[in-house]
């Protein structure tokens, strides 16, 4: 919407919004249809699939964490795309401009179901928490349109970047934690116990296991596994940014 204002092609503004409006639809679509699928698991098969929920997410979230550490300039990039489109100015650039902004936003959408029943699972959130943090970032989304000229979107991300690779960890290792319910996995001893200190059921602690996944008494694998994701995210990523330093340098 910034690059068309910019270059004065407002008469796509309503392919970008039907684009929107169809991407959001087919999100919800989505959650439906994983809502009806997940509601048919009871028992161990329940704790199987919100395990590899988990994990999936993890997964997600894993890929799109590197691949925010590539981007150097992503106005570029939607730019560019948008502008190909522009040129043609006719049914086709249309179609192009919606299937760019439908893709994103179905895209998307389907990784937040995955995240908020990954969340849920793991946390027991409810939907008001789930439609707060899409608030949330439908707010955090308009200040970086009217911000985006000014804004330094790199520095953005790489905080971001070290929140979602705490969060990531955490889905990963209560999927394995999961897989221990469900049996898929043998069930290790309990490594440790500190919910006297910090109960996992209390205020702060259902925090932490819902942002990070905190478990006061993980088994000793669930708590390997999330030492082991930390230990080999943050390899890639801090690897990735000492080989740009050398390349500019």
């Amino acid at each position: 919407m910034s690059y068309l204002n910019k270059t004065n092609n407002k008469q796509f503004k309503k392919t970008v919004y039907y684009g929107i409006i169809f991407g959001i639809l087919f999100s919800v679509l989505a959650a439906i249809g994983f809502s009806f699928i997940a509601g048919g698991f009871t028992g161990k098969s329940e704790a199987l699939f919100e395990g590899i929920t988990m994990l999936i997410g993890a997964g997600l979230l894993t890929t799109m964490i590197l691949w925010m550490r590539k981007q150097r300039n992503i106005s570029f990039e939607i730019e560019e795309k948008v502008g190909q489109r522009i040129m043609q100015n006719n049914f086709y650039g249309h179609i192009g401009i919606f299937l760019i902004i439908f893709t994103a936003i179905i895209r998307e959408g389907v990784e937040t179901v995955i995240f908020l029943n990954a969340l849920k699972y793991a946390s027991g959130l409810n939907i008001i928490s789930g439609l707060v943090g899409i608030v949330s970032a439908i707010i955090v989304g308009y200040l970086f349109f009217i911000g985006s000229k000014k804004m330094k979107l790199k520095y953005v991300f790489s905080i971001s970047s070290i929140l979602l690779i705490f969060f990531a960890a955490g889905l990963t290792a209560h999927g394995v934690h999961e897989l221990e319910e469900a049996s898929v996995i043998p069930v290790g001893k309990v490594l440790f116990d500190i919910n006297h200190v910090v109960n996992e059921k209390g205020v702060f602690g259902s925090f932490l296991k819902g942002l990070f996944g905190y478990n006061g008494n993980p088994s000793l694998l669930e708590f390997s596994v999330w030492l082991l994701y930390l230990g080999i995210i943050f390899f890639f990523y801090f690897s990735a940014s000492h080989t740009r330093l050398r390349r500019t340098s």
